[in-house]
């Protein structure tokens, strides 16, 4: 597999799930 194949879906995966970590975060300390 190429590599930069792997770096380009772990950084898709990060930003992802950064995202979501932050929504819940976020929403519960609004609500």
């Amino acid at each position: 597999m190429n590599s930069s194949a792997i770096i380009m879906m772990i950084i898709a995966l990060v930003v992802i799930w950064g995202g979501l970590l932050f929504a819940l975060i976020r929403l519960p300390k609004e609500d």
